[in-house]
């Protein structure tokens, strides 16, 4: 797989990495299974899917510890990432940015990891209540001490900024240059596909401009852009998709015409070829600082999604993306 490079230093990942967080939080808890999550990992490496996404509150914890079964036999063949900075209470998640927490909630990640470095460290979200630079330096003692390589920050405020009219990544910028002051940022996190593009207008050139990798996260659109999902079938009462405005019936079918678009455009590179990896490859051709993380928890969907960064979109496909209908929500 080809390999692209995380921030201005020697680290390289595959260009479609694994998010990991479905197998243990926030889709369809009846469907996850240990066993099968195992599978996929150890299927995404040997495909050169090596950037493997987690979080400390996924879970909580028990996604960490998954992935500590396979670092433990495969640790040379990944780039771990984690994060930190959300606690999940019984109906609640805080953020909880202290210098002091920070390095306990690191030192545990590594215990659960089964590593004693973890390639990439990034702040999930800001503490209202702790100064950013004072968590970003205390991140940054980390990477000084050994236990990390490099830092990251997740973007905020994606839905809020679309309700109030204020600019999507605003805060998230705001941030970035905040910190930067502090310690340098490697990656950024942040939605981006082709029905939640916003990250195009200034977060991705913020990131290129600088040398800073940008993950791309949700890039199949919570699984609405692999076609595959039923308007009106329904989800689980703890998946996320049940209580998401695009998600309703009346919203999944007023959004197939951009199904329909990715279908049509896949037809054109050869019959195996699938809306999903459509919108992987248009994800990876937004720039080569650009790394795509499908979250799945099924072997043959990481399959799927790794063979994504062999497919090369023509300008004349990415034209025809960028002419698809903008997606809708029960907000519009």
């Amino acid at each position: 797989m080809e390999r692209r490079r995380i921030g201005a230093g020697a680290l390289t990942v595959g260009a479609v990495g694994l998010g990991c967080m479905p197998m243990s939080w926030a889709y369809s808890r009846s469907r996850q299974r240990g066993d099968a999550s195992l599978r996929t990992v150890h299927r995404a490496l040997d495909l050169g899917s090596s950037l493997l996404d987690t979080a400390d509150m996924y879970g909580p914890f028990t996604n960490e510890l998954l992935l500590g079964r396979v670092l433990k036999e495969r640790r040379e063949d990944a780039f771990v990432s984690t994060k930190v900075g959300l606690l999940v209470g019984e109906q609640h998640i805080v953020a909880n940015g202290r210098p002091g927490y920070v390095k306990r909630a690191c030192d545990a990640s590594l215990r659960r990891l089964q590593t004693d470095v973890i390639d990439l460290y990034q702040l999930h979200c800001a503490d209202p209540e702790v100064p950013v630079e004072e968590t970003w330096g205390a991140m940054a003692e980390l990477v000084r001490a050994g236990k990390v390589r490099a830092l990251g920050l997740c973007a905020v405020g994606a839905r809020g900024g679309r309700r109030s009219g204020i600019r999507l990544h605003d805060t998230t910028l705001r941030q970035l240059q905040r910190v930067q002051q502090v310690f340098p940022v490697s990656a950024v996190q942040a939605e981006l596909s082709v029905w939640s593009p916003e990250a195009l207008d200034a977060l991705l050139p913020w990131c290129e401009a600088r040398g800073v990798g940008f993950l791309a996260a949700m890039p199949l659109g919570s699984g609405f852009l692999t076609g595959t999902l039923t308007p009106g079938e329904g989800f689980e009462p703890d998946d996320v998709r049940a209580r998401h405005p695009r998600f309703t019936a009346e919203m999944m079918a007023a959004n197939q015409p951009i199904v329909a678009g990715l279908r049509r455009i896949a037809r054109r590179h050869g019959g195996d070829v699938t809306p999903a990896q459509v919108a992987l490859a248009w994800v990876l051709a937004q720039g080569r600082h650009v790394i795509a993380l499908p979250g799945t928890k099924r072997e043959g969907w990481a399959t799927q999604n790794a063979a994504a960064a062999g497919l090369r979109l023509t300008e004349h496909d990415v034209a025809e993306v960028s002419q698809l209908p903008s997606a809708r929500g029960s907000w519009d």
